[in-house]
């Protein structure tokens, strides 16, 4: 067999995995902002940290008044750190994701489930509130985080892979999301999970015509 025309170095399929500059520009730099800030909340000032995650909220408190600002503040941290399995989904769901609709494509499926599923789950607790169901201090409650937006990618990548491994993943996923649920421990992000996912797998349509194009300007080579 010709050199360069075999199957690929193990190392270099793997390095197709991971994020990059030049090919995954927004997970690259996403992904560097999320060290940083978690290797903050790790070793910095345990009272700026506190300051800085409360102000980052997107309770129904903060969304009322600064809504632009803790939607992209809360996103830029990861609930639990660098130790969180967000992390290491983040790594490789939106690698591929990237690779197959192009940086700003994956951003906005990031961004849209992030957004819709944080607001669909907040103005209810909103309305609860004021119709008495619920004590006003759900309305300051702390949540932070990339579940929602990472969770849309995953729905969005789904539709991409291969009709078995397709159902693998949902069913995976499902089965996670499930389980949380059942046990409803925190009701909106336990709420906000599922419909961050639903959100991804709507917009199949979209994502695949996106890969379509995005194949033909640039092949996608990969063990996906």
């Amino acid at each position: 067999m010709a050199p360069g025309r075999g199957r690929a170095p193990w190392w270099r399929r793997t390095a197709l995995l991971l994020p990059a500059p030049g090919p995954t520009p927004f997970t690259f730099t996403y992904l560097c902002v999320l060290v940083a800030t978690s290797l903050f909340a790790e070793f910095g000032d345990r009272g700026v940290v506190g300051v800085l995650l409360h102000a980052s909220s997107t309770d129904v408190a903060h969304l009322s008044r600064d809504p632009l600002l803790v939607l992209v503040a809360s996103a830029l941290w990861v609930a639990g750190g660098l130790a969180s399995p967000y992390v290491v989904g983040f790594v490789f769901v939106l690698t591929a994701l990237e690779r197959r609709i192009g940086a700003w494509r994956a951003a906005a499926v990031f961004l849209v489930g992030h957004v819709v599923a944080t607001l669909a789950t907040e103005v209810p607790v909103a309305v609860s509130v004021v119709a008495g169901h619920l004590p006003g201090s759900s309305l300051h409650r702390l949540d932070y985080g990339i579940s929602f937006g990472l969770l849309a990618c995953v729905g969005a990548l789904a539709g991409l892979l291969t009709p078995l491994l397709r159902v693998l993943v949902l069913a995976w996923v499902a089965v996670m999301l499930l389980h949380d649920l059942l046990k409803l421990e925190d009701p909106v992000a336990d709420w906000g999970h599922p419909l961050a996912l639903l959100i991804g797998v709507c917009g199949w349509p979209l994502v695949r015509r996106a890969a379509r194009r995005q194949s033909r300007t640039t092949p996608v080579s990969g063990p996906w």
